[in-house]
């Protein structure tokens, strides 16, 4: 098979940049190689900040109107090409085609949503702030930005930030996972043929030393990074030290609380998706489920596990399953794998038990794929290695509390504060555990409580090292500052 070498684009051209070598990207389902990436020099990373510096000044000068006007030629093209996109997602990260759809149709949620920055930029005018002195405060771009993506979400992800930094007049740099990097290629072609001006738009393939590339340079005015907290960390201090603006979004371990008045049926099935969509494979993934009481608990634990048993995991590409809202796909790669199998072994010898055990399951024809069956934890303690650790993948550990403070004790506990959410009926125990658990998001009989794109994205403790979450209206902040001005006019 014809396996093709990507290219960055930089500057309106596609360039085969010098590189530290070539990178096969895997299909996880069957880990046949479906393109070579190249890893870049940092002199290339370098040639697209410059790129983009060459293209600021005329960009931040271009009316609001007009660069929203190409931001949705660009959805519409994204819109036209969506069922192509969606199948190259599903075909490079592993989820399903339903899951896959999803996350390009929030893609064009956000570039929408960035369509409004001629209001969404307006400033603040104060006549008569003091006397015959007037007041106003300016939104304007600061220059190039630039965003170190993830794997799990090749095309949401990055859609978090760079439409609302064009559309503020910045102009910006991505490097895509190399992982993933097929979906982001395909939206640099989109945004080659909408015609964008050269340089607006840049795209930068490679491994962390690109990464660190962009992180370094100077003309960078500010990074977003979506991965761990550890990584996290290390690129907060190197943003600090040369004087960047930073969002670093990081690991997470979101709980979901059973309530015993909850609507077992309707939950457990929530539940399913929440913990098992993309494999597990995803920030807002539920991994932890606390029972509260004795009775909840039982019946969470057998419920759970039953249902857990009927989750068909196959290659999401497979047509007899292609349309399947509730299909578990592989996780990333043999390396996440390997890691997540560290972590059933962990459990094991933790003194949890092992409900349900997915370690031994095959897919016929994917035999070479990173597959592993739902796995479920119960007797989980809150301070075992499986309920502190981020595992990422579809590993399910269910604790028990004896009442809605401890579940939110429990919550509050643990290092990461990404989301959360509880199943009640009851109104009293909805709002104690919104106005007491703290995390970033919160759901309320919403077992994935991602916020839609006009709303904030961002958890809170380890899982967001930033002032200013992802998405709507709040990003405006981190891609604008402030100049304000006071004037007066003495009489001719």
């Amino acid at each position: 098979m014809n396996v093709s070498e990507l290219k960055n684009y930089v500057g309106g051209k596609w360039i085969s940049p010098e590189n530290y070598g070539l990178l096969d990207v895997e299909q996880p389902s069957t880990a046949d190689v479906i393109g070579r990436v190249p890893l870049s020099t940092a002199e290339e990373t370098d040639r697209a900040v410059n790129a983009a510096r060459e293209a600021f000044r005329e960009w931040s000068a271009v009316p609001v109107s007009r660069r929203c006007e190409l931001l949705w030629q660009l959805t519409n093209r994204i819109r036209e090409n969506s069922r192509e996109l969606a199948r190259l997602i599903s075909r490079e990260n592993g989820k399903s085609l339903p899951d896959a759809e999803a996350e390009v149709k929030r893609s064009l949620e956000n570039a929408e949503v960035a369509c409004g920055m001629p209001v969404l930029q307006q400033g603040d005018k104060m006549p008569g702030a003091s006397l015959d002195i007037d007041g106003e405060v300016l939104r304007v771009p600061l220059g190039i930005f630039g965003m170190i993506a993830p794997f799990n979400f090749p095309l949401m992800v990055p859609f978090w930030f760079f439409p609302y930094a064009l559309a503020t007049g910045n102009t910006y740099v991505v490097k895509p996972s190399e992982q993933v990097p097929l979906s982001m290629t395909r939206v640099a072609e989109l945004i080659d043929e909408t015609g964008f001006p050269p340089g607006v738009f840049n795209l930068v393939h490679g491994d962390r030393r690109a990464g660190e590339a962009l992180i370094q340079n100077p003309d960078i005015a500010g990074i977003s990074f979506v991965g761990t907290s550890n990584v996290g960390r290390i690129i907060a201090r190197s943003c600090t030290e040369t004087g960047k603006r930073l969002q670093a979004f990081g690991s997470a371990k979101n709980h979901l609380v059973a309530m015993p008045d909850a609507k077992m049926d309707d939950m457990i099935r929530n539940m399913i998706t929440s913990c098992y969509g993309c494999a597990g494979q995803r920030c807002m993934a539920s991994s932890a489920i606390v029972a509260v009481g004795d009775a909840a608990y039982s019946e969470v634990c057998r419920r759970f596990v039953a249902a857990s048993r009927e989750v068909r995991v196959a290659d999401p590409l497979d047509p007899q399953v292609a349309g399947e809202s509730m299909v578990m796909g592989p996780v990333i790669s043999d390396k996440a794998r390997n890691f997540i199998l560290e972590m059933i072994q962990t459990g094991i010898e933790e003194g949890a038990t092992l409900a349900l055990d997915g370690r031994n399951l095959t897919v016929p024809g994917c035999e070479r794929g990173y597959f592993l069956g739902p796995t479920v934890f119960t007797d989980v303690k809150p301070g075992m290695k499986i309920h502190q650790t981020e595992i990422f993948g579809p590993v399910v550990i269910i604790l028990k509390a004896d009442s809605l403070g401890e579940a939110i004790r429990i919550i509050n506990g643990h290092e990461y504060g990404n989301g959360a959410s509880i199943y009640t009926q009851n109104g009293y125990y909805a709002r104690r555990f919104k106005m007491e658990t703290n995390v970033g998001m919160i759901g309320i009989n919403i077992g994935i409580p991602a916020p839609v794109a006009p709303l904030p994205f961002g958890g809170m403790r380890a899982s967001l090292m930033a002032d200013t979450k992802a998405q709507g209206k709040a990003i405006i902040n981190f891609f604008t500052d402030l100049k304000v001005i006071s004037e007066r006019y003495w009489q001719e």
